[in-house]
């Protein structure tokens, strides 16, 4: 499901809520931006559950980029083999179907249903163990930032010299 399902208001509310009484969502698997490219950028997520029994808590697991990878695409996608250690994670669930031995990491974390029904049932429920580095290197975004700016101007200057020419073919009546 595409990220806006998981915190839409309206009739997605309910849909959430009565996902959430009559089942146990147990895991939301939230894949990275480009498992999806050309198609989508938008964020994807995995649902898993069971029907029957109503939710307690939600296992998160965020799925990274494999190493040196910073998106997909088409030529490079998401291989089976990314799932490795989200597989080890997984585990077995007990006899009422939860999933009690598995453990919290910088990708996996779990929400309580009293925290996602006081959020309005909101599923779209951030990592809390990652470490937020801020926007980055000041020394490294100045200069990509002043080089934009000039890429910004180029065009600029770019477009009034065409809009110039534009205008005067117009006057003179050439098309």
């Amino acid at each position: 499901m595409p990220d806006g399902t998981l915190f839409g208001e309206g009739v997605k509310t309910r849909i959430k809520e009565a996902l959430l009484t009559e089942c146990n969502l147990h895991t939301i698997v939230r894949l990275p931006n480009g498992v999806f490219n050309p198609y989508t950028g938008i964020r994807t997520n995995l649902l898993f559950f069971t029907k029957g029994t109503p939710t307690k808590e939600v296992w998160y697991y965020e799925h990274p980029y494999p190493a040196g990878a910073k998106s997909y695409n088409k030529t490079k996608p998401i291989r089976i083999e990314e799932f490795e250690a989200q597989k080890k994670w997984w585990g077995k669930p007990d006899k009422a179907g939860y999933y009690s031995k598995r453990q919290e990491s910088e990708v996996a974390w779990r929400v309580s249903i009293d925290t996602i029904k006081a959020g309005n049932y909101n599923l779209d429920l951030k990592n809390p163990n990652r470490i937020d580095d801020g926007p980055g290197d000041v020394a490294h975004l100045l200069p990509e930032y002043e080089q934009l700016l000039e890429q910004i101007a180029q065009t600029r200057a770019k477009l009034r010299e065409e809009l110039h020419q534009a205008l005067a073919a117009t006057s003179r009546g050439t098309p």
